[in-house]
């Protein structure tokens, strides 16, 4: 082959391969996100919204950190996980902050002015890659989509007070999985979230509105509540569901 051919032809290979290679970007950095998670947010994971108010530019330094850094293929599974769930929660508080002060996230729904959004969670009012999105997305489309982790409902907080409780700390792919099992063990022996008892039980109505996740695989809702609940139930133990408490987690 002639040199001139030779060069091109390696100098064409180069070109496709660096076009169809993804380029390696890095996991975002969720220290800014812990700092203020430390700083607004106390051990029972009630927030102080008032706080958060006060500093909004950290927080929307951070939102548009993660706006612009979607996760990419070559990050891991944890990675990607700890990346929509610290997004699920801080885009959650910026809502908050959006209609502070309010009572209540669902109150929130009265006040959008989009044709055929009556929930605050599927109101499209951040993007993150180029593309808008909701709370459902991340929630819906995402994490129970695509991980199929239960535990994913230990760690996305509404803002409510029956929800499981706002870590004080962010999710990082090195400490997730350890994370996620705390938040477990935290609410099922919350008494103000599940109520657990060998004979009757009144659980949370995550575990009702839920069931196909904690029923997927083989397990079922016993079996979770035993992996974490310090009282053991069985199938004969009589489940009844808590009403939700949708009141502001507010300090």
């Amino acid at each position: 082959m002639h040199p001139t051919y030779k060069f091109l032809l390696v100098g064409l290979v180069c070109l496709l391969t660096s076009a169809f290679t993804e380029p390696v970007v890095a996991p975002v950095d969720h220290s800014a996100y812990d700092r203020l998670l430390k700083k607004y947010v106390n051990e029972k994971g009630l927030v102080n919204y008032k706080g958060f108010k006060s500093d909004e530019k950290a927080l929307n330094d951070y939102l548009a950190t993660l706006s612009k850094n979607p996760p990419a293929a070559s990050w891991s599974k944890n990675e990607q996980m700890a990346f929509w769930i610290n997004a699920y929660n801080a885009y959650t508080i910026r809502l908050i902050l959006d209609h502070y002060p309010v009572k209540s996230i669902k109150d929130i729904g009265s006040k959008i002015k989009i044709p055929f959004v009556t929930t605050p969670w599927a109101a499209k009012f951040f993007t993150i890659g180029g593309e808008k999105m909701s709370l459902d997305n991340i929630e819906h489309g995402i994490l129970r989509k695509k991980f199929n982790d239960p535990r994913i409902h230990f760690t996305l907080v509404c803002a409510s007070i029956s929800c499981p409780r706002l870590r004080n700390e962010a999710y990082t792919a090195d400490k997730l999985d350890a994370q996620m099992d705390d938040q477990g063990r935290d609410f099922l022996n919350n008494p103000s979230k599940n109520k657990i008892g060998k004979d009757e039980a009144q659980l949370s109505n995550y575990f009702n509105w839920y069931k196909g996740d904690w029923t997927k695989n083989g397990q079922s809702v016993v079996k979770w509540v035993n992996k974490y609940s310090n009282t053991k139930i069985s199938d004969k133990t009589d489940i009844e569901f808590l009403d939700y408490n949708w009141n502001l987690n507010e300090q």
